[in-house]
């Protein structure tokens, strides 16, 4: 092979590697300019809402926050229920209702600790983690949508068994090995939810 033509093909490649290095540091700082902050959360409209918003009791450890959206005036709701197995407020886990004129959007688990990498892929091949969840005295395994492992996406059944329970509990899995975040759902205004996301409750 000439010299000419080798040195062609070095430098082809040291342009592709390095290309290759400047789109990965363009991903970072993307990534990192628009991250979550960690006192707010991003609801499925794209709407930031801060953690530190005043809500009203929506009975027992619930928390409501209402909002309206400023162009297409739709109702936003969004129903908190913390664990109960958490230290500090800001840390804690959560379970989050996501509702938009009367339905629900989103019901999704933040337990506010690293989680696994995922370890099924759904119908669609979106990635997933196997949970276990307890309410009350019954029992289920059920694999949830892992969002860019921040949280995992609840499916209807188990919200609304949620909804009903006296204790409430979701084994998952970290770095560290499974872990369980447990929840007081009692005194949840049922009506409340109703109106907001269509929701009704189901016994365990």
């Amino acid at each position: 092979m000439p010299l000419a033509m080798t040195r062609s093909n070095g430098a082809f490649t040291r342009l592709l590697k390095a290309a290759g290095i400047l789109l990965v540091l363009c991903s970072i700082a993307l990534y990192a300019q628009n991250r979550p902050r960690p006192d707010r959360d991003y609801d499925p409209n794209g709407q930031e809402s801060d953690r530190h918003d005043i809500g009203t009791s929506a009975g027992g450890n619930w928390t409501e926050y209402r909002a309206e959206d400023p162009m297409t005036a739709a109702k936003k709701v969004r129903f908190e229920l913390p664990a109960a197995n958490s230290g500090d407020r800001d840390e804690q886990g959560r379970v989050i209702l996501y509702c938009t004129d009367g339905k629900l959007k989103l019901a999704d688990f933040r337990p506010n600790v690293r989680l696994s990498r995922p370890d099924w892929p759904g119908f669609w091949g979106q990635p997933q983690m196997r949970v276990r969840v307890r309410a009350d005295d019954s029992h289920s395994d059920h694999s949830w949508n892992w969002v860019n492992g921040h949280f995992l996406s609840m499916d209807k059944g188990t919200t609304r068994e949620l909804l009903r329970a006296r204790l409430f509990r979701i084994e998952f899995r970290t770095p560290d090995g499974p872990r369980i975040a447990e929840f007081s759902p009692a005194g949840l205004e049922l009506n409340r939810v109703h109106d907001a996301c269509g929701l009704t409750p189901q016994k365990p």
